[in-house]
């Protein structure tokens, strides 16, 4: 009778029905009101998967477009709108976050079977290392901006300080949450951790979105300052500004020098928690599990770290260097010109290093890895939106360029820089996703020569010594004891001088043995780790220098007088921060494919 009564699946359902698998009882399949008539239980629970992901999204879409608006209204219209407005709205999202993740680390994550898989891929330990780093200078410039506010209590707003005391609770909260359960495959309360992951996505996209708008400020003002200086010296205004003291500095500089990793901070967030929101309620097969990890060595590499660690101490000098001249008030003509004369050797470098990591990649026989991984997805995803900042800014400089003045020295540096620029990004993208597709092979032929060589070590020294010894015992007459015990000591020891000598010649057979087979059957992987750790130190200096204050896209003036004051400013200020997190994680996928190669 119950057989009868079954209801006919629904156009969303397919006509045959997966069998339960052994551990169902496990498994809590997910429900969706819109899909509870679907006979079969697995199609329900993709449906009802697909339905949570769709109304979670729509969340955080209407959350980024009510706070968008916000920031906006801030900027065009400053007197409806004020900052501390948004700073409430952000506040009262940062306290809604702050519940959920509590929530979720108390309540859904203790619950029986709620972690029954681990994604392998999600949350490396250079991502969650680069989130703890970002989030303890994020909360260092909380600190400063506390500091900052309450010296200055008089003239500024009790919500400056109330702000940045949530966001040091909301950073440490978070930054806990995600070092620990990054990895979860959530198989319990599906909507609700979806609904809970991307409100805290959509919260660190608007505390971006408004670092982005603020930092944009700050630097107009702090370029500004300079002409403002001379023409009003020596007269007093009442404006909120700094006293005097040692301690306003210090708080002053220090919220100045750590304002770039809050922007970076929020990107690093958003993309491991969006990686969370993938993999919840997915279940990860026991094949699909790796057995053994690849780590990290710097086995058979020579060039490669010392031209990158020559790249990183010449762009440190040329960095140190136009620091101190783009402090004065009118920079160097010749500082403009060796700071991009620096990217001109070094772009072209980058990207013949990449284009013969493709090649090589091309050469190999491996097979590329199919396999669904939501990490590997949204590292593509990031390489490729992240160089859009650095390759639009690149086009708008050609632009502007071509238009004024190429033929000038410094505009010719620049219009070749913006073009090898992009030329890096293009080939660096390609060898970096080429890379992480491609699936790694364990190098069998290097594992049977070892394996090989082991026991051809150990066998001659078992030959000689076991035989002989039950022999010696069998053979020794009972009234000649002590002639036969010193027989038996000259014989050990002999046999173990010839031992030793035996295996200390086998270990240098061994080892050149395996110096000339690596040398011989594995240069291809050599050559991709040289390059991908040449890559690695040029990412990372590329990444030091704009983050720390080099602005050369901004003081040259060039650009800014092409476009005008405000419309030069909106591009920088979204393209550089994406140039900046385009460095930073580029140097993640670098080092997975170093490790992989």
């Amino acid at each position: 009778m119950s057989e009868k009564k079954i209801s006919k699946p629904c156009n969303h359902c397919k006509n045959k029905s997966a069998s339960a698998p052994a551990d169902s009882s496990k498994i809590h399949y997910e429900k969706f009101w819109l899909y509870r008539h679907c006979s079969s239980v697995q199609q329900r629970d993709r449906q009802a998967q697909k339905a949570g992901q769709l109304f979670s999204g729509l969340l955080a879409m209407n959350v980024v477009f009510l706070g968008s608006a916000f920031i906006s209204s801030m900027i065009f219209n400053q007197v409806a709108i004020t900052l501390a407005d948004v700073w409430i709205l952000l506040s009262i999202l940062k306290v809604l976050c702050l519940f959920w993740i509590i929530y979720y680390l108390l309540g859904t994550s203790q619950q029986p079977h709620a972690v029954l898989y681990r994604d392998s891929h999600a949350g490396a330990i250079w991502i969650r290392g680069s989130v703890l780093l970002f989030g303890s200078c994020s909360i260092l410039l909380n600190v400063f901006q506390i500091g900052y506010s309450t010296i200055l209590i008089h003239c500024k707003s009790r919500v400056e300080i109330v702000f940045p005391s949530i966001g040091i609770l909301f950073i440490c909260t978070q930054a806990y949450f995600l070092w620990h359960h990054s990895k979860d495959c959530i198989q319990v309360q599906h909507n609700f951790t979806r609904c809970g992951l991307m409100l805290t996505i959509a919260t660190n996209l608007l505390l971006w979105l408004l670092a982005v708008t603020n930092d944009t400020l700050h630097m107009e003002i702090e370029a500004q300052l300079r002409e403002v200086e001379r023409r009003f010296a020596g007269n007093e205004t009442a404006l909120c500004t700094c006293p005097n003291t040692t301690i306003c500095k210090v708080f002053q500089k220090g919220y100045i020098l750590l304002y770039p990793f809050n922007t970076e901070y929020c990107l690093v967030c958003c993309s491991v928690l969006y990686v969370m929101w993938k993999n919840v309620g997915r279940r990860i097969s026991h094949h699909h599990v790796p057995h053994t990890k690849p780590k990290f060595k710097l086995q058979g590499v020579v060039f490669g770290p010392l031209l990158g660690a020559a790249a990183v101490i010449i762009g440190a000098c040329v960095f140190m260097m136009y620091q101190i001249q783009a402090t004065s008030l009118e920079p160097t003509r010749q500082v403009f010109v060796i700071y991009y004369s620096y990217y001109i050797v070094l772009l072209p470098l980058m990207s013949v290093g990449a284009v013969i990591g493709t090649i090589i990649h091309a050469l190999e026989k491996k097979e590329l890895d199919t396999m669904k991984n939501p990490t590997r997805s949204l590292d593509v995803i990031l390489l490729m939106g992240a160089a859009l900042g650095q390759i639009g800014m690149s086009y708008f400089s050609i632009v502007a360029l071509v238009a004024t003045d190429p033929r000038d020295l410094l505009n010719s540096l620049i219009l070749s820089y913006s073009v090898l620029l992009i030329f890096q990004n293009i080939t660096q993208n390609v060898f970096v996703i080429d890379g992480l597709h491609r699936r790694r092979v364990a190098a069998v032929a290097e594992g049977k020569h070892t394996g090989q060589l082991t026991v051809a070590v150990v066998l001659p020294g078992e030959q000689e010594t076991t035989p002989s010894n039950k022999q010696e015992h069998g053979q020794t007459p009972p009234g000649k004891e002590e002639d036969t015990k010193e027989e038996q000591n000259r014989e050990a020891y002999s046999q173990r001088r010839v031992s030793v000598l035996e295996l200390g010649q086998e270990i240098r057979k061994a080892s050149l043995s395996y110096i000339h087979t690596y040398s011989h059957l594995s240069w291809r992987r050599r050559v991709l780790r040289e390059i991908s750790f040449f890559l690695v130190l040029c990412n990372i200096i590329l990444w030091v220098m704009p983050t720390f204050g080099a602005h050369p896209v901004f003081e040259n003036g060039i650009e800014r007088s092409f476009y005008g004051y405000s419309t030069w400013f909106v591009i920088v200020n979204f393209g550089l921060p994406l140039g900046v997190f385009y460095r930073m994680h580029s140097v993640g996928g670098l080092l997975e494919v170093y490790v992989t190669a």
